[in-house]
């Protein structure tokens, strides 16, 4: 703030300025203002100096829009804690442990038990960026992409896609469909150090082709590779969240993909031959046109964590995510106003001309007032709430923000179609909610339960048992008496929760009695999709800290040492457990690659855009948008995911088969990247008590790595442009119910 100091350490003569943040603050928003003051303060005094600041509240970061000198292009950027944090949180909704791996990505670290061996492998993992050689010129995104993991053993995510006419405005796309390698390209790898991303550039066909030990690609003598461009600039995932992704190309019909949707997914028009005539439409296109055709399967039941180890149901032709949601049915049939599924009086997804905001990245509904979206127990308890997000907030009426928005909206992502769309449920202080609402308002498919998140009444109404994924979050302001003391709330119902237990018959209803004919008023059977965890320590679930060291509460059972770094422990190892402080590292990541975090926030948001961020800047809000060619276009885009390898075409490599065949065949077939593993740390995963459902996150595991049928996949897979979901209402015979 001091021009005199500002002279003493020569500001206008340094690379960079970066302004941390005190994330143990009484205030946030003060914290924020001071610290927008000295960016003010510095730029006042040299304009051109760059700046990468942290700030603690999304809604803060539309004030460094107003100096005249702040500008992104000359690599000035937020690192906004909030907005991060959640979107970590969010994406652990849809791949569980994926926060684990990003945070480790970034930290950048060098390289007891077996699982730890596997795990740690992972941590010594980092971003890297190296220009391809002249060999890939013309090659697609996906063969460079095999070459690279098979020959050099290197994981390709991404590509810089250069602006038409060569001009500086290049976009980075992870896994784009279609796209070429051009001359020049600069790719985004996975790898252990700077050394191995070398081979990229090194790789000539002419000369390494017959080679089978990496470490031997050096320098050739080749012509083309003359000229080694010195340095490997370590950097995070790097991206635009804009990307631009050329056309989609389609599966034939003989190969169609299919999605599983949870629980019902079909209501008769008032014509009862309605879904007799739209299944021969299906049918129908599948026959005649060459364009890819979603075979919608309903009443899809998932099988339990227990049952993982020795499926018996019959192979899918197209592996799936966990990401669609569930079915929200009351005991009438009817379903609730403001429970915002399809069927809701207030939105109705066909007759709406505005389904996406204005930049086509994000669903979108007219606003919805709070009263319409709250429910109370009886209410919660009425309803069968399934596969959906159970978010336990604890907050006092007056407690600073956190911006609720920034976990919600990766969940409402636009490249997931509105039935994949998962159930968000809020327990927790309708007078702090209200004050959230106005940026929650135009989001779909959000409830509100007036309860206390350490109430098992309140959370056995919302069937915490049978959710994807249960986020625990504080938005109370930590005491400076005693740093233990911070987490005591989300600690309490952490442990709160795995201590439940459940009677796995509730909420879930036989497949023999649906097939009596017990519909519903609407005129299809309720069906769930799985049982629900019968103990509360086997529940989806991952805790906000903010002190590192509360860690060691959270597992009773582990073995931590109370001075172990965060990354080291069991809970973050597992994904349960995510701190703010792992986003430090952002700071000096940002610093060696501007392009770093706009590509961090591009995944782990669900595609903010600069766009986006004006818009959000006015204050009121998402703005609907009607759809145009371009806007939809957004919506082909990859996106993270989780796939099972008990069940499904890719089960086969669950027997015992190899990471590198698993790697090759997801890419070759589905266009899915495979970028790690989500692995159980002990392979007993009987029904009993003690049983332990955690499992451990293994980056970018070695092609020979043997996989376990009980594994899952981390995935960037590829948006299924398909048909778009649409029910069907009115009643329906019996002869046409099986």
């Amino acid at each position: 703030m001091n021009a005199v100091d500002l002279e003493r350490v020569k500001v206008h003569e340094a690379d960079a300025c970066l302004v941390l943040a005190n994330k143990y603050c009484q205030d946030p928003d003060a914290e924020d203002a001071a610290n927008i003051m000295r960016v003010i303060s510095i730029k006042n005094y040299s304009d051109d100096i760059r700046v990468i600041i942290q700030l603690m509240q999304y809604h803060n970061k539309a004030y460094l829009l107003n100096i005249p000198s702040w500008d992104w292009k000359q690599g000035d950027d937020v690192i906004c804690l909030a907005e991060l944090k959640l979107g970590f949180i969010a994406q652990s909704c849809l791949a569980p442990g994926f926060s684990t791996m990003m945070a480790n990505l970034f930290a950048m670290r060098s390289f007891k038990t077996a699982w730890q061996n596997d795990y740690l492998r992972g941590t010594g993992m980092e971003m890297y960026t190296e220009t391809l050689s002249p060999t890939f010129i013309g090659m697609p995104f996906a063969k460079a992409t095999e070459l690279c993991f098979t020959k050099l053993k290197l994981l390709l995510l991404a590509i810089e896609i250069k602006g038409e006419g060569g001009g500086s405005d290049s976009k980075i796309s992870i896994n784009p469909r279609g796209a070429k390698i051009a001359a020049n390209t600069q790719g985004f790898f996975i790898a252990q150090s700077a050394d191995e991303v070398k081979r990229a550039w090194f790789y000539c066909k002419a000369c390494h082709d017959e080679i089978k030990d990496e470490t031997l690609i050096k320098k050739c003598k080749c012509k083309n590779l003359a000229t080694f461009r010195k340095g490997v600039r370590a950097v995070q995932m790097v991206g635009r969240a804009n990307d631009h992704h050329p056309p989609p190309t389609f599966t034939p019909p003989e190969l169609p993909k299919m999605v599983h949707v949870r629980g019902e997914i079909s209501r008769e028009r008032d014509d009862p031959n309605a879904m007799r005539n739209h299944r021969n439409s299906i049918g129908m296109t599948m026959m005649n046109s060459t364009k890819q055709v979603n075979k919608v399967k309903p009443n899809v039941n998932r099988a339990t964590n227990d049952s993982l180890s020795s499926p018996n149901q019959p192979y899918n032709q197209r592996p799936t995510s966990r990401s669609s949601g569930g079915t929200n049915v009351n005991n009438n049939g009817g379903l609730q106003v403001g429970i915002a599924d399809d069927q809701a009086k207030d939105f109705d997804f066909e007759k709406t001309e505005m389904k996406y905001d204005s930049t086509g990245m994000f669903h979108w509904s007219p606003s919805r007032n709070l009263e319409d979206c709250i429910l109370d127990r009886n209410q919660a308890a009425m309803t069968v709430l399934n596969g959906h997000v159970v978010v336990c907030l604890f907050a006092d009426p007056d407690s600073p923000l956190i911006g609720l928005r920034n976990l919600v909206m990766p969940l409402r992502a636009s490249n997931f179609h509105y039935h994949e769309l998962k159930h968000v449920v809020i327990v927790g202080s309708v007078d702090y909610i209200r004050r959230e609402w106005k940026m929650l308002q135009n989001l779909p498919k959000i409830s509100v339960l007036n309860g206390s998140p350490l109430s098992r009444a309140d959370l056995r109404a919302v069937n915490v048992n049978l959710c994807d994924m249960c986020c625990i979050l504080s938005a109370k302001v930590p005491s400076n008496d005693d740093p233990t003391l911070a987490d005591k709330e989300a600690i309490l119902a952490s442990l709160n929760i795995k201590a439940m237990t459940f009677d796995d018959t509730i909420g879930v209803l036989s497949q023999a009695n649906n097939e009596q004919g017990n519909l519903t008023a609407v005129g299809s059977p309720i069906v769930l999709q799985r049982r629900g965890s019968v103990y509360g320590a086997n529940v989806p679930m991952i805790t906000e800290l903010v002190n590192d060291s509360n860690v060691q509460f959270l597992d009773q059972d582990d073995d931590d040492d109370p001075d172990t770094e965060l990354y080291l422990t069991q809970p973050f190892a597992c994904g349960t457990a995510f701190a703010v402080s792992v986003l430090d590292s952002l700071m000096s990541t940002t610093y060696f690659n501007q392009n770093a975090l706009t590509l961090i926030r591009s995944l782990i948001t669900g595609g903010a855009t600069p766009e986006l961020e004006l818009i959000l800047a006015e204050g009121a809000g998402l703005r609907g948008g009607y759809s145009t060619a371009d806007s939809l276009s957004n919506r082909d885009r990859c996106r993270v995911g989780q796939i099972a390898l008990y069940d499904g075409p890719l089960a086969q490599y669950g027997e015992g088969g190899k990471y590198g065949d698993l790697f090759v065949a997801a890419l070759k077939s589905y266009g899915m990247l495979c970028i790690g593993l989500y692995r159980y740390r002990f392979r007993d995963t009987s029904s009993s008590c003690d049983a332990s459902s955690k499992r451990y996150v293994i980056t970018n595991p070695p092609d020979d790595f043997t996989l376990l049928p009980t594994d899952q996949v981390f995935v960037l897979m590829q948006f299924d442009p398909g048909l778009e979901y649409r029910p069907s209402r009115g009643a329906r015979g019996k002869d046409d119910s099986s």
